[in-house]
């Protein structure tokens, strides 16, 4: 079963409003539900509902807008798929945008934003995502582009392993930045083990005494105690 168009308001509840004022620093959220309408118009709306099969049977599922703008906001904030989920019950910031102002229950659930953003990537749809915001943010002026792009298109949510959860998307870009600081120190070029246990990505040293060797500050090299202070 595909989902209808998601609609909700345009103009800002008076309680809306009181969110939106105090915001000083966290400017895309206050920019996506201002903006949410032109972004997710019908037209769009049915492009990413393409990502769903049609089905007689099983429950409606979320609106891809509501889970397109939970992405934007994960993408762009870093945080993990538990924290997205807990965001949208603690966070009012989240919940201004994704309209469910004062829920008590989070209106997606994790496998359903994994789930989407599988179904996303695989379509080739991430891409057409971030340029939409993008374009939106650069005809409204509500957003810097520069500053969305770079965030956006950094994101490990959109990496190699993209279609992985997110701690391992983490952990991918995590060893990437690892492997960069090791050749600038002069540690040697890690590369791949594709034999250990635990899958690809780990990182060994091509000669084991160019491995850095970490000494603690005051550390005695003849005795290798560390004095208490």
């Amino acid at each position: 079963m595909r989902p209808g168009v998601w609609r909700p308001p345009v103009e800002p509840s008076t309680a809306e409003q009181t969110v939106i004022r105090p915001v000083r620093r966290a400017k895309l959220f206050v920019f996506l539900r201002q903006h949410r309408h032109e972004l997710f118009d019908e037209a769009f709306q049915t492009e990413l509902a393409e990502v769903y099969r049609d089905s007689p049977k099983g429950q409606p599922p979320v609106p891809p807008a509501q889970l397109a703008l939970a992405l934007i906001l994960q993408a762009y904030t870093g945080a993990s798929d538990d924290e997205v989920i807990e965001a949208c019950v603690m966070d009012r910031r989240w919940q201004l945008v994704l309209d469910c102002l004062d829920a008590d229950r989070p209106p997606i659930s994790k496998g359903t934003l994994v789930g989407f953003r599988t179904r996303l990537i695989t379509a080739g749809w991430d891409r057409r995502l971030i340029e939409r915001t993008i374009e939106i943010a650069t005809v409204s002026g509500g957003f810097g582009p520069r500053a969305l792009r770079a965030a956006l298109d950094s994101s490990p949510l959109w990496g190699a392993g993209r279609v992985e959860d997110t701690p391992t998307m983490m952990g991918h870009a995590l060893r990437k930045a690892l492997g960069v600081i090791a050749v600038q120190q002069g540690w040697g070029e890690p590369r791949e083990l594709p034999s250990w246990p635990a899958g690809p990505g780990h990182r060994s040293w091509p000669d084991p005494a160019s491995k850095p060797h970490w000494t603690p500050t005051g550390t005695t090299p003849a005795n290798g105690t560390v004095p208490w202070r």
